[in-house]
């Protein structure tokens, strides 16, 4: 108890000094932002099939509304914890951070949140869009909307621990990172990333729909899509929630084990 509290009144100073190094590096960071444009590619490709007739109930303002969500989730809940985890094991400097007080994952998550403002800004021309033009599209049940705060922030959470489980693979073995850009490759379809997730062949769609994956993205786009009723949306957010909740004990008992092993071989 007496850790988590020093860690509470740690984090916001953590966040202030991390946000001014983001501020700092703000070229990478727009450069990793200038990146995310494959939601962008898709839409002009449906924009030409739904010429004439729409997809499964997808119009074209429909496929608009889907991709311009899908951005600002992904720069909502971007994450970088698997380079920063696997980078430090490789060099050694992942001991500076075990002298530290505070746990390198708390520190790891407030070097990602610290980002947050910048995000907001690369977002905002997007969210103005949406509200404007494409207004009559989007949800307007304010339940839903009530639950899609909680839905991108879990979103992001499970990234980061997802990700911080790949990182931690690099205490066993120096491949981690092919790992990650394995899950790269399957997340990016089975989160609705490239293609919405009912336009998925029926197996996968229905694999999609009950897996880890689509609480990465999908499911926050759902709701502002207004592809979910309410109890739909509750349902699945306590379901991304359990999920949330299964990666962050993952989380802490491979941290442990592979801290044992990083020991054992005194780096």
């Amino acid at each position: 108890m007496a850790e988590w509290k020093h860690a509470l009144r740690a984090y916001p100073h953590l966040l202030r000094a991390s946000f001014a190094a983001s501020v700092a590096y703000r070229v990478a960071f727009l450069i990793v932002l200038v990146s995310t444009t494959m939601p962008l590619v898709m839409l002009a490709l449906w924009l030409e099939v739904t010429r004439t007739s729409p997809v499964d109930g997808f119009t074209a303002r429909r496929f608009t509304v889907y991709y311009l969500t899908s951005i600002i989730v992904r720069i909502a809940t971007g994450c970088w914890v698997v380079y920063d985890v696997t980078n430090e094991l490789r060099l050694g400097t992942l001991n500076y951070r075990l002298l530290r007080p505070l746990h390198p994952l708390l520190a790891y998550s407030a070097e990602n949140l610290a980002e947050a403002p910048m995000r907001a800004l690369v977002c905002a021309p997007v969210l103005f869009v949406l509200i404007g033009p494409l207004h009559a599209d989007i949800c307007h049940d304010p339940v839903l909307w009530a639950a899609f705060l909680p839905a991108v922030f879990g979103a992001w959470l499970l990234a980061f621990f997802s990700t911080a489980l790949i990182g931690m693979l690099a205490f066993w073995f120096d491949k981690a990172m092919s790992v990650f850009y394995a899950w790269t490759a399957v997340t990016a379809v089975l989160s609705g990333y490239i293609v919405p997730l009912d336009l998925l062949p029926g197996p996968v769609r229905a694999f999609a729909h009950v897996a880890p994956f689509r609480f990465l993205l999908s499911f926050p786009v759902e709701i502002v899509a207004g592809r979910l009723e309410r109890r739909q949306a509750l349902l699945l957010l306590a379901l991304q929630w359990t999920y949330l909740g299964l990666g962050f004990f993952a989380a802490r008992l491979v941290w442990r084990r592979g801290l044992r092993r990083h020991g054992a071989f005194g780096d």
